[in-house]
């Protein structure tokens, strides 16, 4: 699956958010390396936060982004597993317009030939919400690495075909 190098890259501006109850921005390894790797790969870093495993927060954070025009793309990372803490894609619940299944099962599929059946404890998820994508990671700096790598660094490249999320980022909110 090819990127065709006679199209412009189209850089992305995508806000960064670590969910945690104990991570700072010195300790944050996993939102460290998928800024490292948005920015390698041409895009644009516009915001990054952490915010604490609170439904609510994490809910009105990603209202916040949702809204702002800089903003093309959420990637979270942190809160995905199934512990009474983890609540981040039930935030993601509540603001999706549409969910995109096919990223949680391609998700745990690449996972599943890294880390076995513990994949099966992963919710990553993804979603559109009033035109913005969001994608959901888990919390360890190797699925981060497996997400980005083995998908949105692609399907986050205008060049990428046969069809990528960019080219349907304009008519996203199309009625």
């Amino acid at each position: 699956m090819p990127i065709d190098e006679s199209v412009t890259f189209t850089p992305v501006r995508i806000a960064v958010l670590t969910v945690s109850d104990t991570r700072s921005l010195a300790d944050d390894r996993s939102g460290d390396t998928l800024v490292e790797r948005i920015e390698a790969a041409g895009h644009v870093v516009a915001t990054r936060y952490i915010e604490r495993d609170d439904k609510d927060a994490i809910v009105a954070r990603l209202h916040a982004w949702i809204d702002d025009p800089q903003i093309d793309c959420i990637i979270t990372t942190g809160g995905t597993g199934v512990t009474g803490r983890d609540v981040t894609p039930e935030a993601l619940a509540r603001v999706q317009d549409k969910e995109i299944p096919g990223f949680g099962e391609l998700f745990r599929w690449l996972s599943y030939e890294k880390i076995g059946t513990s994949t099966i404890q992963s919710r990553a998820t993804a979603c559109v919400a009033r035109g913005t994508y969001i994608f959901a990671l888990p919390g360890s700096t190797g699925a981060v690495k497996d997400a980005w790598d083995g998908i949105l660094v692609t399907q986050l490249d205008n060049r990428f075909r046969p069809c990528n999320f960019v080219d349907l980022m304009p008519r996203l909110n199309e009625r």
